[in-house]
């Protein structure tokens, strides 16, 4: 027996708004952000909808960012093939969070109210790595010796970017600010 949970008594009524307004299958994100908070309270969300075109393809995807106590919540929906869409929670324990890096880009920062023109919130908690292997090489440009491989292994948990002209002003600025939330919480 599947027990679901009642949305509007688990989730802000804003945060339902958002992910309703986004109109990427809502009930379903909705569904799911609920399983994973449980009865957990929302200290803060940011929403993040943005649609990619391939060819004559446009493919959507929404990503929920939800900070409760002592955890980061990461929903995030894709379009599948055949029709199907793919939901996707995550919970992280905000004890295992390595580093969260907020990246402000500023347009006219001489300005006496310079705007902000993109931003990106990097959380690294060390559950995914990303390895970049290449052939190993030397500088002789007549050797013909097999050096072997040489490659980087590098953190590749999360990354969200905004800006304003694909985003909107106040949705760059919500990521800004839910990145100092989450910086604050994390210690």
């Amino acid at each position: 027996m599947t027990v679901r949970p009642d949305v509007s008594a688990v989730l802000p009524p804003t945060l339902l708004e958002e992910v309703a307004d986004c109109g990427f299958y809502p009930s379903l994100v909705s569904q799911a952000l609920a399983g994973a908070v449980g009865r957990r309270e929302v200290i803060g969300y940011l929403v993040h909808h943005e649609a990619t075109f391939a060819g004559h393809e446009v493919n959507r995807h929404m990503t929920v960012l939800t900070l409760v106590e002592g955890a980061l919540i990461i929903c995030h929906a894709d379009e599948g093939e055949q029709g199907r869409a793919i939901v996707t929670t995550e919970l992280v324990k905000l004890g295992a969070i390595d580093s969260v890096v907020l990246t402000q880009s500023v347009a006219d920062p001489a300005a006496r109210k310079p705007g902000l023109a993109e931003a990106w919130l990097t959380v690294t908690w060390g559950a995914t790595r990303r390895i970049d292997v290449g052939p190993g090489a030397c500088e002789d440009p007549n050797c013909d010796a097999d050096h072997g491989y040489t490659g980087v292994s590098a953190s590749d948990d999360y990354v969200l970017r905004m800006s304003r002209d694909a985003d909107g002003q106040e949705s760059t600025q919500k990521l800004v600010e839910f990145g100092g939330l989450l910086q604050g919480v994390v210690g």
